[in-house]
């Protein structure tokens, strides 16, 4: 198999346009002027993109989506506030742990994998626990690919007169996550999601005011939002050493983005990629962890097949040596494997995907796909 024909259905790294890859392909000087407009013209694009110009900041920091919802914590909940976190999986335990190593005050809400969020029960928790200061919310679990109630779980927030921290990251680029409808205090995302760019540094937008008020809170230099949005006002520097290829990929991508049509048309392409694969794979008898209703048009997580014939790590060989690579390995409780919708994938895309899947099965010996 040549690699370059490798397509990738992961909810981050995407698959890339080679517009994208090409960016990558000069080097930069990160002093010099020219990165430093690109960089200034990057946060722009992603202001106007996050609906915040003029009223919030845009911060760009190193590292991968994580590093920014841990940059988002550490930030933006006070040292001697309390942070709600429902968790549905994998991302909410994750930032449960942060917690844990920060020494932040935390509570914790547990929903089953595969259900969604209940607004009413963090309606209850803030009501019961006046030392909860702040909520956060992963938009999309995508380690099953549930998407969470967030309108509703801000209305709550709101109306219980706490703040909102928002991960963001497998959705910023094709969801509507207006703040002037949302009201929260940061939201943190990653350029190689939605945006279609490549991993190697996080974005976070906050209200301006709420980047004043959080100096001097961070308990990390290097993760410190507020003293870097500080520079890049002041001098448009990173403090550090900037992943000069990814900002260059980043602002390729924001010109694909808005040739596109914008979160519109972006998000219109992954219901339809999310349509085909599920008409596809439940064709074959494929069964999804949950209701198709819902689903994340960003990943569908579907139940491993009971048939013993069935063994993960020979069916995600076989299946990349085609060309077609899936996460490697299992995120949720129940067995499952997990096909993304997302990156510069079309629906046809997608229908490859599940013949693939299903010719890969049957060499196996796998008759009956049922879990």
């Amino acid at each position: 198999m040549d690699k370059k024909s490798l397509r990738l259905y992961l909810p981050g790294p995407v698959t890339t346009d080679p517009r994208v890859r090409d960016a990558m392909t000069r080097d930069w000087g990160v002093w010099d002027e020219e990165f430093r407009s690109m960089t200034a013209q990057v946060r722009a694009q992603l202001l106007g993109l996050a609906c915040g110009e003029g009223s919030h900041g845009c911060v760009l920091v190193q590292g991968s989506g994580s590093f920014g919802v841990e940059a988002m914590v550490q930030t933006f909940l006070p040292r001697d506030g309390r942070l709600l976190i429902p968790v549905n999986g994998k991302y909410g335990e994750r930032i449960a742990t942060i917690c844990e190593k920060l020494g932040r005050g935390h509570s914790l809400l547990t929903v089953p994998e595969g259900t969604a969020v209940d607004p009413g029960a963090i309606d209850a928790a803030l009501a019961e626990d006046r030392d909860i200061s702040h909520v956060v919310v992963v938009h999309c679990e995508t380690s099953s690919g549930t998407l969470n109630p967030l309108d509703d779980i801000a209305r709550v927030t709101a109306d219980r007169g706490r703040k909102l921290l928002i991960d963001a990251v497998s959705t910023f680029g094709a969801f509507d996550l207006n703040p002037d409808k949302l009201g929260y205090d940061a939201l943190a995302t990653s350029p190689n999601k939605c945006l279609e760019g490549v991993p190697g540094c996080a974005i976070v937008f906050a209200p301006q005011d709420s980047l004043r008020a959080a100096l001097g809170n961070a308990q990390s230099h290097s993760l410190d939002l507020a003293d870097q949005w500080q520079q890049f006002e002041a001098t448009g520097q990173w403090r550090f050493t900037p992943p000069t290829f990814v900002v260059a990929a980043l602002a390729e991508a924001l010109r694909l983005h808005e040739a596109e049509g914008g979160n519109p048309a972006r998000l219109a392409r992954y219901q339809a990629n999310h349509a085909a694969l599920a008409e596809a794979m439940e064709g074959q008898g494929f069964v999804p962890l949950m209701d198709r209703a819902l689903q994340a048009p960003v990943v569908i997580s579907y139940r491993d097949p009971a048939d013993p014939n069935f063994k993960f790590t020979r069916f995600y060989t076989r299946l990349r040596d085609r060309g077609f690579m899936i996460y490697p390995g299992h995120l949720t409780d129940i067995p499952t494997f997990r096909v993304a919708c997302i990156g510069a994938l079309q629906p046809q895309d997608m229908r490859d995907v599940a013949a693939a899947i299903g010719e890969v099965c049957h060499e196996m010996g796998v008759t009956n796909f049922a879990p």
